[in-house]
């Protein structure tokens, strides 16, 4: 069975704004090696045309202001990887994609981790929220930025009940960033 890993970036207060956190080549490295250990990555629409718009171009050779040398191996990875994407409005994608629809959620992410294979990563906000309220989350990826937000959106806002957690592991990258690997405590 393969398990969902869903790995997020926060802030210090749990603000898991995409523009809050501090990305160096460290975390992308970190990001890039989680992509590349999937089997596929599992994302919201949202999340997905999000990392579509962003990383897309720079894996094919485009180039933007913001790029840095070391950003370019993310993007290349993510480019490569089987993605599944939730969206009961988009019709069609073709950045090696399947489309999940919303209302078969449960049924096919459960098909999914039945599958043979290493694990499938998962991240953004709403649709892992979905997911964790349904219990299919078996690990956390979370990377915590040494910075105060002061606003949201806030990681797993809106959860109805605890999960516990214990720690699996625990790596520092640059800048004081710490990605922290949770897996859910067993009762």
């Amino acid at each position: 069975m393969r398990p969902i890993r869903y790995s997020i970036n926060i802030t210090l207060d749990g603000c898991c704004d995409h523009r809050a956190g501090i990305p160096n080549a460290s975390t992308h490295r970190h990001a890039a090696a989680g992509v590349a250990g999937a089997d596929a990555l599992l994302f919201g629409r949202i999340t997905c045309q999000m990392m579509e718009d962003g990383w897309r171009p720079l894996a094919r050779g485009q180039r933007a202001d913001w790029v840095e040398d070391w950003m370019v191996p993310f993007a290349q990875t993510i480019d490569r990887a089987k993605k599944y994407i939730v969206s009961d409005t988009l019709s069609s994608s073709d950045w090696n994609a399947d489309i999940v629809r919303g209302r078969d959620l449960e049924a096919t992410v459960r098909d999914l981790k039945q599958q043979p294979g290493s694990y499938i990563a998962t991240g953004g906000v709403t649709l892992p929220l979905a997911l964790a309220r349904l219990g299919l989350i078996d690990e956390y990826d979370i990377v915590v930025h040494p910075r105060l937000a002061g606003h949201g959106p806030y990681l797993l806002a809106g959860l109805a009940a605890h999960v516990d957690l214990q720690l699996a592991g625990r790596t520092e990258l640059d800048g004081g960033i710490v990605a922290l690997h949770y897996v859910p405590r067993l009762s």
